[in-house]
């Protein structure tokens, strides 16, 4: 029997599997896709996501790859420099599939299996496991199944979790081409239209060549061509600005839709499967890849046998609302994005308001996730929240946590964890801020204090029955 199957080898199923081989776990990763994903769409990899992936040693890997940028101007393109003495200060626009093909080769490094060209017709659930149909009728057993299968995700619909929110009243077409119209004159006019249209954007990617973004005409399902783009530019800005040729050509909508339930039984959604929602602010991507660093150390505990019954639990009580809140603040922003008057002059006002820092860190902080605070019971304000990278005695925090372990960070020099030094590392470092902390595997901070009895219970609470 495999451990766990999961569907979709996206950014979320990839990370998943990754995260899942650390603890040893046998995994098999189906795609349906046997080639791919043609289209070099440009994602921005925010604070969170990158910390995280820099927990795992992935940073290095992705960044020759991507372009940094600065944090400021993400929600809802308004401009806004970068609040001072923030401690992470830029962004990494990278192509989709570059980080979907590091994450995958990285899975497969940790001896993940991944089989193309592999789709989920069917499957049924017991007590002890999953069977799994595909699509050319082989069955397979696996003891838990995790859909990272999308939007349009089969195992979300065939588990019945509904799947409730407003479907795209909008649609957004988005594609690379070049154009033959003189730089500064397509600058110029770009201005002149943004001033009142937000959704509308031709931005240079390289020399000759722009990224354009226009609004669709209306609701279609069928592909983009290069007339359909050409239609709107010249609908306008009175012009196409002689683009042609196009790289690739993508539509999107804003739809919004959020799952009722993460897990039922032995069956659990994660990433896109589990929400959508429209780009703006440059989230969903990161949001599932973060679910994938939440789900991970759980679903792995709990395939061994340490781990705690209410562990698992955690998964959806953490991430679910976390999605909504994405929903939520993606809504606000495609409100602002409107032509209208009404949301133009809450626009105008939001600007202002951002020329205070509070205003603006608090924004960028929800965009980013840097501001999550996970619901760990009373405690200090860091308690539930991550810790940046300290530059420990020992060198950087992050370079610790490679191994998916939890860890202790003890000043006191006093702590142990005898009985679950096979799941959590104890470093004492003098510089630390806080007596004592214990850092979950996905970098959010669990406990504060510096009593044993009390580490011994949280460590009981997040790592399982101590081995002594």
């Amino acid at each position: 029997m495999i451990d766990a199957i999961i569907a979709g080898c996206g950014p979320t199923g990839a990370t998943l599997a990754a995260e899942l081989r650390l603890h040893g776990v046998r995994v098999l990763v189906l795609e349906k896709e046997t080639e791919p994903v043609p289209l070099a769409r440009i994602v921005s990899l925010h604070i969170r996501s990158l910390e995280q992936l820099a927990m795992r040693g992935l940073l290095e890997r992705l960044l020759p790859h991507g372009r940094q940028r600065p944090v400021g101007g993400i929600f809802a393109g308004i401009p806004a420099p970068p609040p001072e003495g923030l401690d992470t200060a830029y962004l990494l626009g990278i192509p989709q599939p570059v980080v979907v093909r590091e994450l995958e080769e990285h899975a497969i490094e940790l001896g993940a299996e991944v089989r193309h060209g592999c789709a989920i017709a069917g499957f049924e659930q017991d007590e002890d496991g999953v069977t799994v149909e595909l699509t050319d009728g082989e069955r397979l057993r696996a003891k838990y199944l995790v859909g990272c299968d999308g939007a349009r995700s089969t195992v979300r619909k065939l588990l019945g979790v509904g799947f409730p929110g407003e479907p795209s009243r909008t649609e957004t077409l988005m594609g690379e081409m070049p154009a033959s119209a003189p730089p500064e004159e397509i600058a110029a006019k770009v201005a002149e239209i943004r001033q009142a249209n937000k959704r509308f954007m031709l931005g240079p990617v390289e020399e000759g060549v722009y990224r354009v973004v226009v609004p669709a005409a209306g609701l279609s399902s069928e592909p983009p061509v290069l007339e359909d783009f050409q239609e709107q530019l010249r609908a306008l800005a009175g012009t196409d600005f002689g683009v042609h040729s196009p790289r690739w050509l993508s539509r999107f909508g804003d739809a919004t839709r959020l799952a009722d339930r993460y897990r039922v039984g032995r069956v659990l959604l994660a990433g896109d499967a589990a929400h959508i929602h429209p780009p703006t602010g440059g989230q969903g991507l990161n949001l599932g890849v973060q679910d994938a660093f939440n789900l991970g150390w759980k679903l792995a505990a709990q395939i061994h046998g340490s781990a705690p019954d209410s562990l698992l639990d955690t998964y959806q009580a953490e991430r679910h609302p976390v999605a909504a809140d994405v929903l939520d603040n993606t809504r606000a922003q495609m409100e602002l994005s409107s032509a209208e008057a009404g949301p133009r002059a809450v626009r105008r006002l939001l600007t202002e308001l951002m020329d205070i820092d509070e205003v603006n860190r608090r924004l960028i902080g929800k965009i980013t996730a840097i501001d999550l605070r996970y619901d760990f019971g009373e405690g200090p304000d860091l308690l539930g929240r991550r810790l940046p990278d300290l530059d420990l005695k020992q060198g950087r925090l992050y370079d610790r946590l490679h191994a998916g372990r939890g860890l202790v960070l003890d000043r006191t020099e006093r702590l142990t964890v005898d009985g679950w030094a096979d799941r959590v590392d104890l470093l004492a470092d003098p510089a630390l801020d806080a007596p004592a902390v214990l850092l979950r595997p996905d970098g959010y901070v669990a406990w504060i204090g510096e009593d044993q009895q009390e580490l011994n219970h949280q460590l009981a609470r997040w790592f399982g029955r101590s081995a002594a």
